[in-house]
């Protein structure tokens, strides 16, 4: 048992007080785990872009003061009542959905959106009582996704923690819990290319290279990158791209041009980047007959997606997916364990790394388009 087992720990916390603004390190008081909740020891976290959308609150609910951050890796500190499968000192990742296990969803092999656990943007407190384990002198301070890993100390249900391989580094894997899982299982479990054939991947920040490396891992003969950034092009051929397409350096529609490249179309297609019109390039990109298109990026919440019905009628197809349809639990330990047999790679996925004190540089990073995933050390 933790020697600060129920009792509220005092820690640092990066907290956003209002959209847009630079977070602000604070002292916050991080209470006891509830029934069914784990307190964990967050040693490293990563920025990932979501976090990024919704602390400037653009098309989203805005919700505030805030404790961002559900790209993570550390170790349990405590365990609340009911809590069976996790105890103090496990290594973990705490994910922003969650897996019960108990409801349809989990006993389902065709979904991993959990009933009880399911993302959601939009609630800032815990499910077993409604209220925060977050305050400052009094002040409740509201979580991001059921995990706000941008604090020393954070409380998640224990249904949403993966255990994982102790002898894991901790600073590598982190990115496992979000992006990487997200980008590569949207390719490798929801698309499903077959050897030989052809992808498209929209957005080439770090999910869409995660899509593309699965791309890579399923044997695709061309992966082509589209992004309206020309200076993401050359890193991503580290990442299997063979062929990139900038929508801006066409007078034509993308999905036109991707159309002529591949003589009608690509069997595949991944959007990772919550633009509508992107969704819908990307669904229209696809070849008829068997085309199928997967959308990952998280869109604005009064976006539509419109297309021509004819496009369903001609045998395309287009689906979505949370976390790459990867259940944390279940399926996230291999995951790790396919990395520490050097299967899988992720230390090309890291481009910086910043003490917690300096986590606003995280964010000045990606907002510049400099960083795919930047590691942010606790504690430091």
């Amino acid at each position: 048992m933790s020697s600060t087992a129920g009792q509220v720990i005092k820690c640092k916390a990066a907290v956003a007080w209002e959209a847009g603004k630079p977070l602000v390190i604070e002292e916050v008081e991080v209470a006891p785990p509830q029934e069914n909740e784990v307190r964990l020891k967050i040693l490293f976290t990563a920025l990932c872009h979501s976090d990024v959308y919704f602390w400037e609150a653009k098309g989203q609910k805005p919700l505030f003061p805030r404790i961002f951050g559900h790209e993570a890796a550390g170790i349990v500190e405590s365990v609340g009542k009911g809590v069976t499968e996790l105890k103090p000192g496990d290594h973990v990742l705490p994910i922003f959905t969650g897996e019960c296990k108990e409801c349809r969803h989990c006993k389902s092999a065709e979904s991993n959106l959990c009933e009880t656990l399911r993302f959601d943007n939009d609630r800032g407190h815990m499910l077993a009582d409604g209220k925060t384990r977050f305050s400052k002198n009094g002040q409740p301070i509201y979580h991001f996704l059921g995990t706000s890993t941008f604090s020393e100390y954070t409380v998640s249900h224990a249904g949403c923690v993966a255990k994982i391989n102790p002898e894991a580094p901790l600073d590598k894997v982190c990115v496992l819990s979000c992006g990487v899982s997200t980008g590569m299982g949207a390719t490798l479990n929801v698309a499903k290319p077959q050897k030989g054939q052809t992808v498209a991947v929209f957005g080439l920040g770090a999910v869409g290279l995660a899509a593309c490396e699965g791309a890579r891992m399923a044997g695709a003969s061309r992966i082509i990158g589209v992004d309206l950034n020309p200076a993401r092009f050359d890193r991503a051929k580290n990442f299997g791209v063979t062929e990139f397409v900038n929508p801006k350096d066409h007078d034509k529609p993308v999905q036109q041009v991707i159309a002529e490249m591949t003589d009608g179309g690509v069997d595949r297609a991944v959007e990772c980047t919550g633009s509508f019109q992107a969704m819908i390039s990307a669904f229209e990109c696809v070849h008829d007959g068997w085309g199928l298109a997967v959308l990952v990026g998280v869109p604005s919440k009064d976006d539509a997606f419109m297309t021509n019905p004819m496009n369903f009628l001609n045998e395309r197809t287009v689906k979505g997916t949370i976390f790459g349809n990867y259940r944390p639990r279940t399926d996230i330990p291999s995951r790790v364990e396919k990395y520490m047999n050097k299967e899988l790679e992720l230390d090309k996925f890291i481009t910086h790394s910043v003490p917690f004190s300096e986590i606003n540089k995280a964010f000045d990073y990606m907002l510049k388009g400099e960083s795919l995933r930047c590691v942010i050390r606790m504690g430091a």
